[in-house]
């Protein structure tokens, strides 16, 4: 039986574009002929849609149909992805924030969305460390809020500054609370990201910081990369939607750590 498209008004370009990359995300794969179907919409169109999708590195070519991009995906894709789970958990993570701290954002399209809501907070006095380029420039011009921006090699998927020097500048610092924006989060391997430098950055940045706060959509919940950040007994909180698998749910608390879902 044919499914039904998923609207019967026609989506935009980008729109369609995202749920594509969700629907494959979500599925592992997904033909042609299938999207045409789900989108109410013909192949040509579809293979069309695809074709800018994998130039963007947002998702991989196959003979038919589509799979889950394995790159280290740009931000501007990311930032399209699960965007209102994303903005709910910025919500719920800004609200841990408390006057006068010194907190350290980590880069990423969900600690953005923190960033974001720390511009709409009334803070007397805020202190935030950050290696992302994007996050700095959304706090800019805030008074109350005094950002330190770490040096180091511009990462330009993700607008994150890494290596050495950055690892330098952060060491002789201290945080109260980290929000740390990751790729994937298995209960068994751990915390990890695509990039090795990334990794030995926020490995660094949990081992300065009081607390440690992972804030991630559910998709990431059981998927794996490249480099591992930590183990997940290192984590204190972890901050994602609510259609986080239950069993992963589980696992994380038994390992002590706080879920919380929104």
């Amino acid at each position: 039986m044919s499914e039904t498209p998923v609207t019967s008004h026609r989506l935009l370009v980008g729109e369609r574009r995202r749920l594509i990359v969700e629907l494959v995300e979500r599925q592992g794969r997904a033909t042609v002929e299938e999207l045409a179907n789900k989108f109410g919409t013909s192949a040509v169109t579809i293979r069309a849609d695809l074709d800018a999708l994998a130039r963007n590195s947002a998702i991989v070519r196959s003979h038919g149909g589509a799979l889950p991009s394995a790159n280290d995906t740009p931000l501007n894709i990311k930032e399209t992805r699960w965007h209102a789970q994303k903005l709910r958990i910025g919500q719920a993570a800004a609200r841990m924030i408390q006057d006068g701290e010194t907190i350290i954002l980590d880069s990423g399209s969900t600690t953005v969305e923190i960033a974001r809501q720390i511009r709409q907070t009334k803070f007397e006095s805020l202190t935030v460390i950050t290696n992302a380029l994007n996050i700095a420039m959304e706090l800019s011009g805030l008074s109350q809020v005094r950002v330190m921006m770490l040096g180091g090699m511009l990462r330009q998927t993700s607008y994150s500054l890494v290596g050495p020097d950055a690892e330098q500048a952060l060491a002789k610092l201290s945080a109260d609370r980290l929000f740390l924006g990751v790729d994937g989060l298995d209960p068994e391997v751990g915390v990890t990201t695509p990039d090795p430098l990334e990794a030995a950055l926020n490995a660094l940045m949990i081992r300065v910081s009081r607390q440690t706060i992972a804030v991630l959509d559910a998709s990431k919940l059981g998927q794996r990369s490249l480099s591992v950040i930590t183990p997940v007994r290192n984590l204190d909180i972890v901050i994602s939607d609510n259609s986080a698998p239950t069993e992963t749910v589980e696992a994380l608390r038994a390992a002590g750590v706080q879920v919380v879902l929104v």
